[in-house]
């Protein structure tokens, strides 16, 4: 067997291979016999077939599938000997398929296929790379914000006389025409966009109504949902004006700052006072910074790797081999998200190529661990007081790992932040302090 490359240019090539029938015969002979011990045949006892009949009845298919299985293991281990990085997988050469073979065992086959290859470039990451850490502060407004939302989220349901801003109204909505839209529905007038129709609602009691022009009190969405109508539906309202008429008014009251709210954002006994409370808020909010801090500096770090490096990659091979890996696409479709395609790619090689350089490693164990810290988290998310155990963590993790695609997705964060992990020992990183709106506002 002679297997060869030959480049067209930076990032296109042709891989040959030429198979003469003492390469393949070997392998054809013993598939023949293990198909002759397994086959079930009219005529024959249970593994009592004949080679020799295997071969005059299925003898071509066995052959077309032992040269194509010897191929593609030649290839991957040509590929590998010749240390090429291959974007894809091999392509036949179209005019390969013109050519015509015997098939009766004794032919010299010669296949041609397209590989693309990796580009060539440096890593634009050094020493003297300087990037900015931001240490956020949790601003008054911010704390104040949270501090609303906890107490709203642990508070209680009243059903005050007369509206106020915020109210949630449950009200009959009536299309003013013949025949229209009539819907009792909740009506959330926090949603509502029009400062004067907002204004009307404010002041209702039961079974007051108001009229009110709901394209302009609405966003598509929200008015879809409150009438039970489609999106395209709401868009194209002929009567816009509808009559709200109050059945009845919800007002979302606030919890108390006491004990009983504490041992429910907390675990119990935990917090007891209000500046412990207000103490404990702010070390959650600055934990939740870090988060965004670290996002924030790992986004950096890729905007500028991306800009720096400038390379080319085979485009015309890439879309060929889209659409042979995924023939339900059309070209248009291809074309619309190549883009994001090649820069999802790009990244990919420098990821990998770090990797590589630096002899970094990807464990089973660090899969296990982030699985365990998300699912933590979205248990904590539901019941704050509820603690799982390391054991029971080890399980949710090993069953959340059996979905294979979750697996690939888990891996693939793991690398990701070893990846930037070692970036920031890389570069200089300097840390500045800023607050919360203001790094808000940095990439706007």
């Amino acid at each position: 067997m002679n297997i060869s490359h030959q480049k067209i240019d930076d990032v296109n090539a042709n891989i040959t291979v030429e198979l003469a029938p003492e390469d393949y015969n070997p392998a054809v002979d013993k598939a023949i016999k293990d198909q002759a011990k397994k086959a079930k045949l009219p005529g024959f006892r249970p593994g009592m077939v004949p080679a020799g009949h295997i071969r005059r009845t299925y003898g071509k298919a066995i052959l077309f599938d032992e040269i194509n299985r010897l191929i593609n293991d030649r290839i991957g281990a040509y590929i590998t000997e010749q240390k090429l990085e291959v974007l894809g997988q091999p392509l036949p050469v179209d005019e390969d398929q013109d050519k015509t073979y015997a098939w009766d065992f004794k032919d010299n086959f010669k296949f041609s296929y397209e590989i693309g290859l990796a580009p060539e470039f440096e890593i634009p990451f050094s020493s003297t790379t300087e990037f900015i850490e931001y240490d956020i502060k949790a601003d008054e407004a911010t704390l104040e914000e949270r501090v609303k939302n906890l107490r709203r989220s642990y508070g209680k349901m009243t059903n005050p006389e007369v509206s106020e801003e915020g109210d949630v109204l449950y009200a009959t909505l009536k299309q003013i025409k013949e025949e229209g839209i009539e819907k009792t529905t909740s009506v959330r007038t926090d949603l509502v966009q029009d400062a004067k129709i907002k204004k009307s609602l404010v002041g209702l009691k039961k079974d007051d109504t108001v009229k009110i022009d709901v394209k302009k009190a609405f966003q598509t969405a929200d008015l879809a949902r409150i009438l039970g109508i489609t999106e395209d539906e709401a868009e194209n309202l002929d009567v816009t004006k509808f009559e709200l008429t109050v059945k009845n008014i919800n007002r979302l009251e606030e919890s108390d700052l006491n004990q009983e709210f504490f041992d429910k954002i907390f675990p119990a006994g935990d917090v007891k006072t209000e500046a412990q409370f207000q103490k404990k808020v702010k070390e959650e909010v600055e934990s939740l910074f870090k988060q965004n801090s670290a996002q924030k500096l790992r986004n950096d770090m890729y905007t500028f790797g991306m800009e720096k490096i400038d390379a080319k990659f085979p485009e015309e091979f890439l879309k060929r081999w889209l659409k042979a890996t995924n023939p339900n696409l059309s070209a248009e479709e291809i074309e619309e998200g190549f883009a994001d395609f090649l820069s999802n790619l790009k990244w990919t090689i420098i990821e990998n190529r770090i990797i590589t350089a630096n002899n970094l490693e990807v464990k089973y164990d660090e899969v296990i661990a982030l699985a365990k810290e998300r699912i933590y988290a979205q248990i904590k998310m539901y019941n704050v007081n509820d603690e799982p155990t390391d054991e029971q963590l080890g399980q949710f993790a090993l069953q959340l790992l059996s979905d294979k695609e979750q697996a690939n997705r888990l891996f693939e964060e793991v690398k990701a932040l070893k990846v930037f992990d070692h970036l920031k020992d890389a570069v200089k990183v300097k840390s500045k302090k800023i607050d919360y709106d203001k790094f808000e506002k940095l990439d706007k």
